[in-house]
């Protein structure tokens, strides 16, 4: 064969497999692109739920796709894989569900996060990406998981539902409904008979001085302090409750804790001071009233007042505490339950605490204006003591069963409807029919009577 033959064989062999469609040997061998996808949650978290189902769709769409599932609640080596995984981003744990594709993670799940993932995972498939979890997760430590579409069966609860207004904007109605479920919070917690009965008290005492530069320092003063206080502790109880929430028992003491306050400030309307009260006890009154009538003595500068205002409202209210901080420690958990960022908190807050001081703020005007104060009796205690006690009771139940359900704002009206509704049943109840019948439960027939005869 010539060396025009041995180049027009070497141009067949060539050619040839392109001809029939051959494929190339490398080709045949290289594995399809994958994409690594790491999930870290949580045992009952609804977002998490929210988003497994939807990972189980998007597999379907997408073979591609491994996914990497942790649960992080009950199982303590996960937690540590999580704590490696945010480390390496330079992140703090602060929720669940975390999700990471290769550079990007989400704390959190909505429908926004939904559709950054599949576009995560398009431009993977396009691209080569990295495993976000190489030299971190040990994925050989434990069987993974596997998410399969029978998931998206799950009984899912609302995630984030969002609207957009003209000249608005987006509204997210998961944090209006949180903001319902605030603004009813503090309305009733801001009810509350130990805090009313101090600033009347105080109100009262310092009438007598016929002085409204007084009554407005004192007032602004206590009120000030009071709260600043009050913020610090549910900024307190919120930072608790973030850094703990893969403990899925925390969820569950807390609830049980407001279920023992709810169950004593019912206690308290039939029975009240009577056995464990939340109430500030007796044997603190007679320093309330000395530092109160401290007050009055002399003639003190502004700033003097205001400092020894200042120190009896701090003591004032660490005795009180105990008696207030039912509702708080169920309001900041089922905020911390929603894993709201921190600037919704702030704002939920400063919504509480405008909510909360109105009804001090009301009787605090009133005073300045009329230089009058009403007194605040024992029977007004009870019945906040009852609408309080059952508020408690169906929050601390709804937070045992599924704190999800507050999600919803018609679900979360719903919630307060039932707390209001008990309350008033028991109220017409134990005043009205079972009176009428000479049936009497509790002592409060008993100081109504008592007070009549004196």
């Amino acid at each position: 064969m010539g060396m025009r033959g041995k180049l027009l064989l070497l141009i067949l062999l060539l050619v040839a497999p392109l001809a029939f469609g051959a494929e190339p040997v490398q080709a045949q061998n290289a594995p399809p692109e994958q994409v690594i996808l790491y999930i870290f949650w949580g045992d009952g978290c609804p977002h998490c739920r929210a988003e497994r189902a939807f990972l189980a769709e998007l597999v379907v769409d997408y073979p591609q796709i491994v996914v990497r599932d942790y649960e992080v609640y009950y199982n303590e080596v996960n937690r540590l894989y999580l704590s490696q995984m945010l480390a390496e981003h330079g992140l703090e744990p602060s929720g669940v569900p975390t999700t990471f594709i290769h550079d990007r993670y989400w704390i959190g799940f909505s429908e926004n996060v939904a559709r950054q993932i599949e576009e995560t995972v398009i431009t993977c498939l396009e691209m080569a990406c990295t495993d976000p979890g190489v030299g971190v997760v040990p994925m050989d430590a434990q069987p993974e998981p596997e998410i399969a579409a029978a998931d998206t069966n799950t009984a899912l609860s609302p995630v984030e539902n969002t609207i957009a207004l003209p000249l608005i904007g987006v509204i997210n109605l998961d944090n209006l409904s949180l903001g319902v479920s605030t603004a009813l919070i503090s309305f009733v917690d801001g009810f509350n008979p130990c805090s009313l009965w101090v600033l009347s008290l105080l109100l009262g005492l310092v009438i007598h001085s016929g002085s409204r530069r007084k009554i407005v320092i004192v007032g602004l003063t206590f009120l000030t302090v009071t709260s600043a206080v009050y913020i610090l502790f549910i900024v307190g109880l919120f930072s608790v409750f973030s850094f703990v929430g893969f403990m899925g028992w925390i969820q569950v003491g807390v609830a049980l804790l407001a279920l023992a306050f709810a169950l004593i400030n019912i206690k308290d309307y039939f029975w009240y001071k009577k056995g464990v009260s939340l109430t500030i006890a007796d044997k603190h009154k007679p320093k309330i009233y000395r530092d109160m009538r401290g007050l009055l003595v002399g003639d003190k500068s502004t700033p003097a007042l205001i400092a020894a205002t200042a120190v009896m409202a701090l003591g004032i209210t660490l005795v009180e505490l105990p008696c207030t901080s039912g509702l708080p420690v169920l309001w900041t958990n089922l905020i911390a339950a929603h894993e709201v960022t921190a600037l919704n908190f702030v704002l939920l807050l400063g919504l509480y605490m405008l909510i909360f001081l109105a009804d001090e703020l009301i009787v605090f005007v009133s005073v300045v204006f009329t230089l009058k104060a009403s007194k605040f009796e024992e029977k007004q205690g009870r019945l906040l003591k009852l609408i309080g006690g059952m508020v408690m009771l169906v929050l601390a139940i709804v937070l045992l069963i599924d704190p999800a359900i507050m999600n919803n704002i018609v679900s979360s009206l719903l919630v307060f409807g039932v707390a209001f509704i008990a309350a008033a049943v028991i109220l017409v109840l134990h005043r009205r029919i079972l009176p009428h019948y000479g049936i009497y439960i509790g002592t409060e027939t008993l100081t109504d009577k008592t007070s009549k005869s004196h």
